[in-house]
């Protein structure tokens, strides 16, 4: 690695107009000084691409597209991108000054490793300044990329003290790996991310953790993410991703703990497409009893738990679809 890469970070956007500004100009203000920014409108409606032009540089790249998603957008900054790092960062969130600069220094004699800060959250107009990462279980990173996957998927309920989620702008990323492992999947609408970096961390020799620099993830309570949606399309997206990441994981190792750990996922995934796509959800009970699933049914309010007891987790989810409608 040499010893001032570019680092290129790319940008996602669709009708972020509220929030595109202070996202672009943290990423401006990377204190890390060889970098391009590259801008990406995925046909917006708003004037989220006025916004963006406004910030054309020879720092910052805006290129534009017609509505395909955020993946496809991801992929043609890929397409633009000259640097040896990569930076993902969501249109509304934002990136402490040396977050990038933080992790740079940390890869230095880790070739084909990955960069991974903290990430704090906080709420849509409250200030993110004040926001606490919390302590997560991979401070240590690791050497080990299937080890580390699998932790990250098993949740408390398989292994104690694991689990979680990384949110992507979490990671910097050699180019070289992601090149490696191949671009972002344009046929997944959720959990395209979560599939993408189970392929990227696979293709690392590693994970090298930043105790400096945070990731800001702007958390909305009243907006349904594309990631939270519950459509047709949304779950058969969910199931697909499942299903490519226990591929990806089993090409590499026979730990009989997968099926453990996707059972879980693939449950959840029922619980939830249940009482709306019934089909669906009998699909994805159908997987998770093929991987003898034994954990937790349901867990949700008080009544709502009381109402599994009594009559099993159908009823409830059925009490739970009529009363707020998901």
């Amino acid at each position: 690695m040499t010893d001032n890469p570019l680092v290129t970070i790319i940008i996602p956007v669709y009708n972020a107009e509220k929030y595109l500004r202070q996202t672009i100009e943290s990423a401006v203000q990377q204190t890390w000084d060889n970098k391009e920014v590259i801008v990406v409108d995925d046909g917006s409606t708003d004037a989220s691409l006025t916004i963006a032009k406004q910030y054309e540089s020879d720092i910052v790249k805006v290129l534009s597209q017609p509505n395909k998603g955020a993946s496809t957008a991801r992929n043609m900054g890929l397409r633009h991108a000259k640097g040896s790092f990569i930076q993902f960062l969501d249109a509304d969130d934002i990136l402490s000054p040396d977050k990038i600069s933080a992790q740079v220094h940390d890869l230095y004699g880790y070739d084909s490793y990955l960069g991974l800060s903290k990430t704090a959250y906080f709420n849509n107009g409250d200030n993110y300044k004040n926001a606490i990462a919390p302590k997560e279980w991979f401070i240590n990173g690791s050497d080990d990329p299937v080890d580390f996957l699998m932790k990250l998927y098993a949740g408390n309920e398989v292994m104690k003290g694991y689990g979680g989620m990384i949110q992507p702008n979490a990671w910097l990323t050699p180019k070289k790996v992601i090149d490696k492992a191949g671009g972002w999947n344009e046929n997944l609408t959720v959990d395209d991310d979560g599939e993408f970096f189970c392929r990227v961390i696979l293709a690392s020799n590693g994970i090298r953790y930043s105790s400096n620099g945070t990731n800001y993830y702007r958390k909305f309570e009243n907006r349904q993410s594309l990631s939270a949606s519950r459509t047709k399309k949304s779950f058969d997206s969910v199931r697909h991703a499942i299903d490519l990441k226990v591929s990806h994981l089993k090409n590499r190792t026979d730990n009989p703990l997968i099926d453990k750990i996707f059972a879980r996922h693939y449950w959840w995934a029922g619980v939830s497409s249940y009482p709306r796509f019934k089909n669906i959800s009998a699909a994805f009970i159908q997987k998770a009893k093929a991987l003898n699933y034994c954990g937790e049914h349901y867990h949700a309010g008080p009544f709502t738990n009381f109402l599994t007891k009594l009559f099993g987790w159908r009823l409830a989810r059925v009490f739970t679809y009529i009363r707020h409608g998901f």
